[in-house]
């Protein structure tokens, strides 16, 4: 159906909640807040680093925000990299997609060389093309920069592209770059919210996603 297919990668291929917790925690603690629970964390799962410790503190000065980002790294990177669990059915949709001669790439606000060895773990580095993180674009998402970065690099169209994510900053980003978007529900925002945006399909999980594809 598309010449390339680009995916989010926190809830929408893997799942990194203990280890992302574990980094608020010790950066929100280390600032000398009070330690965040799960589900506040969650909820900030897909913004910048720094977008999030401004959501949950209502601190905007730059150089704390950098200050949580060293916390946060200090404790988050290496367990990200040991301990993230891909959803299922996302080794199997990555591969069959390559098998199809789809080009494949992640477009995230995590750091691309994170993301490129959590994927070497789970031994799928070369079922993905090209990784684009946050160190990667000068702005994320919803900014389009990312996927027209993908999308000139594979020399794709925005018409043969498809983007899948779980949350509006994806279906935002997708709009702006004027491909095709797909809501894959294994976060915590819910169908409702896509209602605003373009959405060609919206997948209760990777397994009806890969049927709707044809992998």
């Amino acid at each position: 159906m598309f010449k390339a297919v680009c995916f989010d990668f926190d809830y929408t291929l893997g799942d990194c909640t203990d280890s992302i917790v574990a980094g608020f925690v010790h950066g929100l603690t280390g600032l000398g807040f009070p330690a965040p629970d799960r589900e506040t964390v969650r909820g900030t799962i897909g913004y910048m680093l720094e977008d999030s410790y401004t959501m949950l503190t209502g601190d905007r000065d730059p150089d704390r925000q950098a200050r949580f980002r060293a916390l946060f790294t200090e404790v988050a990177r290496e367990r990200q990299i040991r301990e993230t669990i891909l959803f299922p059915g996302a080794p199997e949709l990555l591969r069959g997609l390559r098998t199809r001669g789809v080009r494949t790439a992640i477009v995230s606000t995590k750091r691309g060389d994170t993301i490129e060895l959590i994927l070497e773990s789970h031994g799928l580095r070369d079922a993905v093309e090209m990784v684009v993180g946050s160190a990667d674009v000068k702005r994320p998402k919803p900014d389009p920069e990312g996927l027209r970065t993908v999308m000139a690099r594979l020399g794709v169209e925005p018409g043969e592209t498809l983007f899948c994510g779980d949350t509006v900053l994806d279906a935002g980003a997708a709009q702006n770059a004027g491909c095709h978007f797909a809501a894959v529900l294994n976060g915590t925002t819910p169908e409702a919210d896509f209602a605003p945006f373009p959405t060609d399909h919206i997948a209760p999980d990777l397994g009806e996603l890969a049927e709707w594809l044809g992998v």
